[in-house]
């Protein structure tokens, strides 16, 4: 099995923590980078194969990680001149990857079942699956809602349910056809155009642990929680 890791962006939510170190390697723990964690559990996961695709500050993660052995997965990697987007790096790899492959973050901490997410893709026939996750959002105001000036419906502090994506996904290499190499390609352009074209991605729904290590908010919880989760996020350690 083949994953390709996301470690491009500049991490402007998390400064200064990355002013001098790329976000996968900001340290969760006393001891373990967060993409360490992923690349563990990939591993025991059964991927055999990693793509890390890096630009900022990319040569530190190149030092960090090498070739993959210390995991015993082999890693190989590819560099974003100019920023391309959550998709866009696939563009310029497809000739590198498996006809079924997975993709995500590198600053996802969750212990979610990536083999499962690639199997159920593969299974599904569909062009893309997307990992999911619960979202509870409080509204700490009365929700009015209006037709031509007169108030027709009133909820007191409304909560709203809804399902994020992870950012990790499941996809297929024919999926890219018909996108350019070295162009921008955003996720959101991608599902939009898939939904556009009647070929809707699976979702695969999860309600485990995860968090998203690129808010401050969730990496400060990371810190706090990884010492009573680490048994759950890195099995066997």
């Amino acid at each position: 099995m083949h994953a390709v890791i996301l470690a491009g962006g500049k991490g402007v939510r998390l400064r200064p923590y990355t002013t001098a170190l790329p976000k996968p390697l900001v340290p969760i723990g006393d001891q373990h980078a967060i993409l360490e964690i992923v690349l563990r559990q990939l591993s025991t996961a059964g991927f055999t194969h990693c793509t890390i695709a890096i630009g900022h500050l990319g040569e530190i993660i190149r030092a960090y990680v090498g070739d993959g052995s210390q995991w015993g997965m082999a890693i190989d990697y590819a560099t974003e001149e100019n920023p391309l987007g959550t998709m866009g790096p696939l563009l310029t790899l497809r000739e590198r990857l498996p006809e079924n492959f997975l993709v995500m973050n590198g600053d996802v901490l969750t212990d979610l079942d990536y083999a499962d997410v690639l199997r159920r893709h593969e299974a599904s026939g569909a062009p893309l699956t997307i990992a999911t996750y619960a979202r509870k959002v409080r509204i700490d105001f009365g929700v009015l809602t209006t037709d031509q000036s007169r108030v027709v419906a009133f909820t007191e502090k409304p909560s709203i349910d809804y399902r994020v994506s992870m950012g990790v996904y499941g996809v297929s290499r024919s999926t890219l056809d018909g996108y350019t190499p070295g162009l921008p390609l955003g996720f959101d352009e991608l599902v939009l155009d898939l939904l556009a074209a009647q070929r809707p991605p699976h979702a695969y729904d999860f309600d485990g642990y995860w968090l998203d290590i690129g808010r401050p908010d969730d990496y400060d919880r990371a810190n706090a929680e990884f010492t009573s989760r680490k048994s759950l996020l890195l099995k066997g350690a």
